[in-house]
């Protein structure tokens, strides 16, 4: 199993048909203000668990896939899903990536499933940022960084801003992220400014699907989507091992997200309108999924352009 890196990841979310994510459950014990899917301890997690273990089935089945993103909430929070997918994944040659707060470690070793589980993981991202550490403390993420290393995992830590120097070190990556103003991140951080069209670039989210607990399967990664908003374009349900390949591939040759993915939302001008404007490309890619839902004529435009190279010319 290989131990990929901030860098390995991101070439492999740039590949298509490369990665999924794996939404585990909507249950997360520490409750961050910032929560861009606003889990919560008593959240919806796990409850057909044959279910389950056929969209895991799925995912190691579709040849192409070759790293999974685990994630949530609280991936160990759903012991029986975190468990069963780290095991099967692994088992099938996927590289597992595991994104976790670190409230299991404790002063102690870690208990032996969850050594179990870090043993079968590739890399684990670990949330360092300030909204995290009233909750999951600097000892325990201490704890829990040494319990990753332990298990031989490559160590990357997430933080919206420049890490706790007590924290980071020599073994371990930093990864800086934008704030996400979903979920109860609304409440928290300012929203986007609206920006035109024209400066709308291919999204790089759309070539990360999900896989929901629920057999919801997304065509993006983003916490909106995965939190039921948007166009039903974006989404699709499944209910055995034998459709979750199917649905991952349509989702990637799906015409209107291979424009957004290769030449950006703005290679629509006029699907969309030159002086039209939006916060992100997600807005765009929303309109233009509710667009061509409507109309026969926008659906061959866009065919049309899927088709031109990147880089093409834009439609007119």
């Amino acid at each position: 199993m290989r131990r990929l890196t901030l860098a390995d990841t991101d070439e492999l979310r740039a590949t298509p048909g490369a990665t999924v994510v794996l939404f585990l459950t909507d249950r997360c014990p520490v409750g961050c203000a910032h929560c861009s899917v606003a889990s919560r301890p008593d959240g919806p997690s796990i409850t057909d668990r044959e279910l389950f273990v056929e969209l895991v089935a799925g995912i190691a089945a579709t040849e192409e896939v070759r790293a999974v993103a685990v994630t949530g909430g609280e991936p160990f929070a759903e012991r029986f899903g975190l468990r069963h997918a780290v095991r099967a994944l692994s088992e099938a040659g996927k590289d597992v990536v595991l994104f976790t707060s670190g409230y299991w470690a404790s002063a102690g070793p870690p208990r032996p499933w969850v050594r179990s589980v870090l043993r079968s993981v590739s890399t684990v991202f670990l949330s360092v940022d300030g909204f995290h550490l009233p909750f999951v403390d600097r000892d325990r993420v201490r704890s829990a960084m040494t319990a990753i290393r332990d298990a031989d995992c490559h160590l990357i830590l997430q933080t919206l801003g420049e890490p706790d120097p007590a924290l980071a070190g020599d073994s371990a990556e930093v990864n800086v992220i934008t704030p996400i103003p979903q979920g109860r991140g609304r409440e928290v951080f300012r929203a986007h400014p609206y920006r035109p069209l024209v400066d709308l670039g291919p999204c790089p989210l759309v070539k990360s699907p999900t896989v929901r607990y629920d057999g919801t399967v997304t065509a993006c990664c983003d916490e909106a989507v995965i939190m039921g908003a948007g166009p039903s374009g974006l989404r699709t349900t499944v209910r055995s091992r034998a459709e979750v390949p199917d649905a991952l591939r349509a989702f990637r040759h799906a015409p209107l997200l291979r424009v957004i993915g290769s030449h950006g939302p703005r290679a629509l001008v006029s699907l969309l309108g030159a002086g039209s404007t939006y916060r992100n490309v997600c807005g765009a890619c929303w309109r233009a999924h509710r667009i061509v839902e409507r109309s026969p004529l926008a659906e061959r435009l866009v065919t049309a352009v899927a088709a031109l190279p990147r880089g093409g010319r834009r439609a007119s």
